[in-house]
Order: C-alpha cells, then structure tokens, then sequence
C-alpha cells in the first residue's frame, strides 16, 4: 500500500473486511451504501416511524436514530416493531454519546450502535490533563472494563458497530496528549478498535468525522494508515462531513471531504449531514455515490510510475508557486469565469459574476465573490471592464488585437513551446494542459522550457482532465511539476458533462476540492460546456465555495451547523435561517449552530461564534469555546449573538 491507499494516481478501491449489518453487507468491494438520521423525538413513536419510511423511501440503505438515554433506547423497540409491521427491514442504527447502559439496552434490540469514543467513557470538560504513561494505561483499562460489556452484547446478538470520532468532541484525555489534531481522532478510535480486536469482534465501521473538510480528510488518511500498519487490514469506513450546513455550502463542504476519499477509493458508506430534512440529503449521497458505481480501474496518465510521493497527503502545505500577476505565490487562489459561450457581451452580463454596472455614475460595484479573470474565446468585450477583471481570449484573436492591454492569451500546449521559443508569447500567458496523457512530445517540451526563468515569470498553466480518472491524472500532473522542481503556478480547469446543476456542484467541488486540499492550484476555472450562458452565477458561486471549503479563499461568512436529531431543542432550519439573514455580510466570521450540548461546543470546532440549544427555548452563546452568556430565551438570543460579535469587534454594518 502506498501510504494510506493503493495508488495516489489511478483509482481502485481499498480492500476492506465485510461488516454485516442486518441483512446489508458493508466493505469488501460492496457497493458504497447510503444512510441518514431522523431528527424526530425518539420517543414519538408515530413521528419517528414516518421519518424513518420516507427516508427509506428517499433511497437510505441504513437510518440512524438517536438514542441519547435508555428511555429513547428502550423505545427503539417499538419504533422497529412497527417499521417491520408495515414491511420496511432497513437496518437501523442507534445514535450513542454519554451513556454506556443505553448503548447495552440499543445493542439488543437494533442492526448496529454508533458510539463516540470520545465521550463514551471519557469526559470533556475542556481541561488540561496531565498523565504519565503509567496513568494514561490505567485510562486505557477503565475504556477496556467499560466498553467490553458492549462488544459482547454486539458479539452475541449479531449487532453492528460503528467507532465514530468527531473532531469537536476529543477527550480531554485525548486533546492534552495528542492535542486538537487529525492524530488525535485516529488515536481516539484506535483505543477502542484495539480492545474490539483483543476480543476477536470484527463487525465494525469506523468514521473521522470533522467541520473542516482538511481535517476530516486528514484524519481518513491516517487512520487507515494506522490499520494497515499496526493490524494489517482496514476496517469498512462511513465517511462524512459533520455540521455541513444547508444549501449549496452544505452540499459542497460534503462533496469535497467525501469526494476527495472516494476518489482514492478509500470509504464503504456515507452520509451527507445538511441542516433540512433528512430525506433530502439522500438525493445529495446518490448523486456523489453514482459517480464509483462500476467504475473501472484506471491506468497512469503517464508511463513513468511515482516511485516516492513528492508531498505529504496527511499535512497541508501549499505547492510553491511563482507569482505571475495575481496568481501564484502568497496570493489566494484566482477564479476564471468562462465565457467561451458568448458571441456577444454587454456589461450587464458581469453580474453573474460579481459585477454590477452602474449607468447613470458609470462605475462598477464589485462583490467580495467576483471572478478575477474571464475567458471569452475569440469574443473581445466593446465596453470598458472594471479595472480588477483581465480577459483571457485564444491566442490566435488575441494576435489580431492592436491594443493588447488587459487581455491575456490562451495556448495550446505545442502553440505555447512555438510562440515562446520565437519570442512571441505576451508577457503574462495562459497555457492548456491535458492531464490525460502527460507523455506527449508536447508537454515534454513544455517542461523543458520551464528551468527558463523568463518562462516561469510569464506562464500560467490550466490543468485540465475528462473522464472518471480527472482528478488523478491533474493530480499525476502536480507530482511531476513537483519532482521538477518546476514552480509555474497552475489554474485547476474542472470540466463537468453532468447533466444537472445539482450533479455539476459535485463533480466540481470531489475534482478540484480533492486538489486544493492537497495544497494544489493557484486558481480555479469551472465549465459546464453544455449549459455554459445559464450557469455563470452558479459555477461562479460554486467556484468561491469550493474555495470557502477548502479553507484557500474566504470570501464570505462560514456557518457551521448540525443536522437536527431527536436530541435537537430548537428549530434548527428556522433559526440557521434567520442568522444568515442577518450575519451573511461578514466575511470570515465562522458561526455555529448546534440543537444541544452534545453537538457543541465541541463539535463547533474552530468556530468563532456559538449558538446552542441548553434547553427547550434555551440558547447558551460561546465565544470560542467560552460560555459567555447562558440561559439566554430563544427570541432575543439572535440580537444578543450580533451584540456578542459586536463586543468582539467582529461586526460590520451592510453596505
């Protein structure tokens, strides 16, 4: 194994063991299996019931339930009964946090139990512990009394069980020797494998679960590492994105943290945990499951095999990059704006990415999220642009261009090498590379050029790829600039053939989102060929999420906010709502919005803001992870939030 999967360059996936839940199988080259969780009261039978059959119905192969004590657990009894009366034998999963005899009691009765190694047995009280290895043992013992009553009852009755860390919810125990890091997680979890193992229980899944898709992608890598080196096999891993969000930032944020390991064929189940309804997350798992179902194994893109990984794929560094204009270097990641579609342009066409052309002034009013650059193919734009916005056109009309200021050319790989080398190149350059075949005399010959400093000065490449293996042949394209040494910055160029916006925004946010978090590109260029003029505001919104994801470019607030479940003590949908409404101008503020304690504050991460339920109509409001007003009524909690941030300096009025 090469690191944490079978190849960083093709696709195939990850052997696994077979997990059996219910009647479903898990792992071991099975299909990747879709799940949700209701966000009913546990103990309303009825509700639940109905929940659980439309999220059946919407296509979940598994439905987790939470069971928060032993009440709600006894009650996943009736809530079974009654789904079998009526014919639906989906397996069922009970959502376990504090409460080990809720687990035994869930364990009896239910297909698998999900359990938090790290508040199962552990505390988090948010303080610094100091252990020497003689007491962090005596810890480990007390996991292993606690937890060995629940691996027997799993053993005897048949049942499931999933190892489910959370980035937000380490140990104290954990955090003070690991700290708050991907290690940690996969440490967290290991501590309860290692015991299910001692006692030969293997029916298990395991899941790094984070807000922070770099995180959570880390923490995947590392664990099976971790597997492969300590045990020598993987267990099947669920995989997703916890406290996503709604809308398009939800989808997106889940797209790229699940996408990213599913392209190395790493990942068994997934679920996508958007603050709506729970059926309609499942639409969003099909669409990112679809995209492995039957794929083939591929091949290298080039013939020269990567004999040792050039950067590390389980910390982030950006690729250094020289600067070229605004591109490259420290500068954040640019976004390209394809217009190749418009015979035509008038200035009110800009709108769509972040221009709005003031007539009766004749200014531009430009938005935090406004492309950089825009690629018009041979359509010269007859009106002024604002002075932020270059035009990339193709290099042949840009030859017949008398003015040449503020428009750059776009090459073919074998025009570049011929325009460069006679000395007719400008002097800042875009240049197309495909990625599917990086043995070509062409690109040869355009990296050979690249020890040149004046090339290095005056080039950008766009990196493209098509097929199922884009994203590791752009990949493949990076570890060869990397063993090169060669630092011209590099545009990722995502092409989407998908058929619905709904498909784009996946296949855009797995493909360059996967990139990014490697600490690839200096900029982003979406294209949806087929429907390119009634796309541009959403490729463009798309392109400046992926970015907000990946944590490259902040252009815009980040919410961080739970899907709901039984344990939830306020509207979550309503109220995530109304926050945006009233805090979506402040760029770089990241706020969170949790339904109870057991989703915060741990699970709020590195959020600067929080807003979590503490009872019915109860909000509690955290500065970081500081209780800073509690007890709050949830009618005026919103106006004490913007009054918090106010407090902290971190508010702006809207323009």
């Amino acid at each position: 194994m090469q690191l944490y999967c079978n190849s960083l360059t093709t696709y195939k996936r990850l052997d696994t063991l077979e997990v059996k839940v219910g009647d479903l199988l898990i792992g071991n080259h099975h299909p990747i299996r879709i799940q949700t969780m209701t966000t009913t009261d546990t103990l309303d039978t009825a509700a639940t019931v109905a929940q659980t059959i439309r999220c059946i119905e919407a296509g979940a192969e598994l439905v987790r339930i939470t069971a928060p004590s032993k009440k709600e657990a006894e009650n996943l009894l009736e809530i079974k009964k009654e789904l079998r009366r009526q014919g639906y034998h989906t397996p069922l999963v009970a959502d376990i946090h504090f409460t080990p005899n809720a687990a035994e009691i869930a364990a009896r009765i239910v297909e698998k139990v999900r359990i938090n190694p790290g508040n199962y047995v552990d505390k988090k009280k948010f303080e610094t512990l100091d252990y020497t290895d003689a007491e962090y043992q005596e810890e480990i013992d007390r996991i292993r009394e606690r937890f060995t009553p629940l691996v027997k009852i799993c053993q005897e009755h048949g049942t499931a069980m999933r190892i489910g860390t959370n980035h937000g919810s380490l140990s104290d125990r954990i955090m003070s020797r690991y700290g708050d890091t991907p290690m940690g997680m996969v440490e967290s979890a290991m501590e309860f494998l290692r015991i299910a193992e001692d006692l030969s229980y293997r029916n298990i899944v395991l899941s790094m679960k984070a807000s922070n898709p770099q995180v959570m992608v880390q923490a995947y890598r590392l664990l099976v590492q971790t597997m492969q080196q300590e045990l020598g096999h993987c267990y099947p891993l669920h995989l997703g994105v916890t406290e996503a969000g709604d809308g398009e930032d939800g989808r997106i944020k889940s797209a790229i943290g699940i996408g990213t390991l599913l392209e190395d064929g790493v990942g068994d189940t997934i679920r996508v945990s958007l603050t709506e309804d729970p059926e309609f997350e499942l639409p969003v798992c099909r669409d990112i499951v679809k995209r492995y179902t039957d794929r083939p194994e591929t091949k290298e893109a080039t013939t020269r095999p990567l004999i040792q990984v050039p950067y590390s794929p389980f910390t982030y560094k950006r690729r250094d990059a020289e600067q070229v204009e605004n591109i490259g270097s420290k500068h954040v990641p640019v976004v390209v704006a394809d217009f190749s579609a418009a015979s035509k342009l008038q200035p009110a066409d800009l709108l769509a990415i972040g221009y709005n052309y003031d007539e009766p002034t004749d200014k531009w009013n430009i938005a935090d999220a406004a492309a950089d650059y825009i690629y018009t193919s041979n359509t010269v734009p007859a009106f002024g642009l604002p002075g932020t916005l270059r035009v990339i056109l193709n290099s042949d009309t840009w030859n017949t261009l008398a003015d040449k200021h503020n428009f750059l050319p776009y090459f073919d790989t074998a025009a570049y090498v011929a325009a460069f080398k006679t000395g007719k190149a400008g002097k800042e350059n875009f240049v197309a590379v495909n990625c599917d075949n990086l043995d070509t005399p062409e690109i040869s010959s355009l990296l050979e050029l690249a020890s040149d400093k004046h090339f290095t000065a005056a080039t950008v490449f766009c990196a493209a790829a098509s097929g199922p293996s884009a994203m590791a042949n752009v990949r493949r394209f990076f570890t060869v600039l990397l063993e090169k040494n060669i630092t011209v910055p590099v545009i990722i160029h995502s092409i989407s053939h998908q058929a619905t916006t709904d498909e784009h925004l996946v296949h855009h946010a797995t493909e360059a989102g996967a990139l990014l978090l490697d600490g690839f590109g200096d900029g982003l260029w979406l294209s949806n060929p087929q429907d390119e003029a009634s796309q541009r505001a959403t490729l463009n919104n798309i392109a400046f999420g992926i970015l907000q994801a990946t944590r490259t470019r902040i252009s815009k607030t980040e919410y961080i906010s739970c899907p709901s479940c039984g344990r939830t003590l306020f509207d979550l949908q309503e109220t995530t709502a109304r926050i945006r409404a009233v805090t979506h101008h402040l760029k770089g503020v990241k706020i969170a919005i949790m339904g109870c304690i057991v989703n915060g504050p741990g699970e709020m991460a590195d959020a600067d803001f929080g807003y979590v339920g503490s009872g019915v109509g109860k909000i509690t409001l955290y500065r970081g992870k500081e209780i800073v007003k509690r007890g709050l009524n949830s009618d005026v909690a919103v106006d004490e939030l913007i009054n918090l941030i106010r407090d902290n300096g971190m508010w702006v009025d809207k323009n």
